[in-house]
């Protein structure tokens, strides 16, 4: 819905108005019963990318997008319905707005429209079977009811472009970053230097039957390193709504980290615009990695900042420098004892000096400026003392409520 049509529809046509986040149904199907249960039903949590910056639909009454996938194979299932639907000649020619064939247009070519075509497909995922080389398997930190009971099994899987299965699966999945994943894009699977991480629920049926449904995945790309070294590079990671919040997503990385750490060409691991969520949950893992080291112990932590660290991460973990400094910082203000004023003190200045860096290389560019051209020749903005003392204190405490995030989570392992 375009804010030209809602101009020209008038106030008076306002109940055709959809919010398209909440018109859409998203389920993982693994058997029939699944269509009638609520608690399958999940949602987006954006729909820009399909219907536009307002995320709203004009047209429809009481509007209702389904998109169901098998649990296993992600065969999908795009339907709609509506009560009513307006009519253009009240709403000064403007016509309903398309609703299933920009979704289409992304789906995979062979989807349902026919909601009993969809069900007796359903059988298929009986004989599914992941592709790949199984990597590990572990419970997640919840059980699938969170009291305890009825342990849950995933399997996370290694596949590249040549992995039988793996195409036709991987271009349902991507569908789901659309939803979930700001500025998304769909990858070249044709390029060998993509590696998939695909995480899949192993499970009973009543019938004791064993079978499988698609979590999550991560892709990482295998970037070349002069002289003949690789760097991978951890491009997406979703895992699916209604998986979330049972340590997956760690427990992904994590893999992702011991896939790679023995790799003598590995340089290290690096990650491509991380979003706030995936930043802090690489902080968590980073940070529970780092801490089983000996130079991340408090004693050491308080002596400051050490190449040592950097080396040893990078040697054992992988990690870049960058976020070797970063780990230190959080790990530091744990290890601090905050009520003490002058231990609280030290650690903050420690950050600001890192923070300080870059005006200290301005401080010296102009130094050097200097010495060649006169003041008034300068066209260049400096920054004044006492906004770069505002601007440290506002990055600090910004990077503080980070840290402290992270520190939650780790106070409960």
């Amino acid at each position: 819905m375009t804010m030209d049509s809602l101009d020209i529809a008038g106030s008076a046509q306002q109940e055709f108005v959809t919010d398209s986040n909440e018109a859409l149904e998203f389920k993982l199907v693994r058997c029939k019963e699944d269509l009638e249960r609520d608690e399958t039903t999940f949602k987006p949590e954006m729909s820009h990318q399909i219907f536009g910056e307002t995320e709203t639909i004009f047209g429809y009454k009481e509007l209702s997008v389904k998109l169901y996938y098998s649990a296993a194979r992600l065969s999908p299932y795009l339907g709609m319905s509506y009560t009513s639907k307006v009519d253009p000649k009240k709403a000064e020619g403007v016509q309903p707005d398309e609703v299933l064939k920009p979704v289409a247009e992304k789906l995979p070519q062979t989807f349902f429209t026919n909601l009993d075509d969809f069900v007796k497909a359903l059988d298929k995922d009986a004989s599914f079977r992941p592709y790949g080389e199984l990597l590990h398997t572990f419970g997640p930190s919840l059980s699938s009811d969170g009291d305890g009971a009825s342990p849950r099994t995933f399997e996370v899987y290694l596949a590249t472009a040549e992995t039988p299965g793996l195409r036709e699966h991987h271009e349902a999945l991507q569908t789901f970053l659309l939803w979930y994943i700001d500025a998304a894009s769909f990858i070249d699977i044709d390029d060998d230097r993509w590696r998939f991480f695909v995480c899949f629920e192993r499970y009973k049926t009543a019938e004791g039957e064993t079978r499988y449904a698609v979590a999550g995945y991560t892709t990482v790309y295998e970037y070349y390193a002069y002289p003949c070294h690789v760097r991978p590079r951890i491009s997406q990671m979703l895992v699916l709504p209604p998986f979330q919040k049972l340590g997956i997503g760690a427990e992904m990385l994590d893999i992702v980290y011991r896939h790679y750490k023995n790799n003598e060409k590995v340089v290290d691991i690096t990650v491509e615009d991380p979003s706030e969520n995936f930043t802090r949950l690489r902080d968590f893992v980073d940070c529970r990695n780092c801490a089983k080291l000996s130079c991340f112990q408090p004693l050491k932590l308080a002596q400051g900042f050490s190449p040592t660290m950097a080396d040893d991460a990078k040697k054992e973990l992988k990690m870049s420098s960058k976020q070797v400094r970063r780990v230190y910082e959080i790990l530091r203000l744990r290890a601090t004892n905050l009520s003490d004023k002058e231990e609280y003190r030290n650690f903050r200045l420690d950050v600001k000096k890192r923070l300080n860096m870059p005006y200290q290389k301005e401080d010296s560019d102009m130094k050097k400026l200097l010495k060649v051209l006169r003041p008034e020749e300068l066209a260049v903005s400096v920054t004044g003392r006492e906004q770069r003392i505002e601007t440290l204190d506002r990055m600090y405490n910004q990077l503080e409520e980070e840290y402290k995030h992270v520190l939650e989570r780790l106070a409960v392992l």
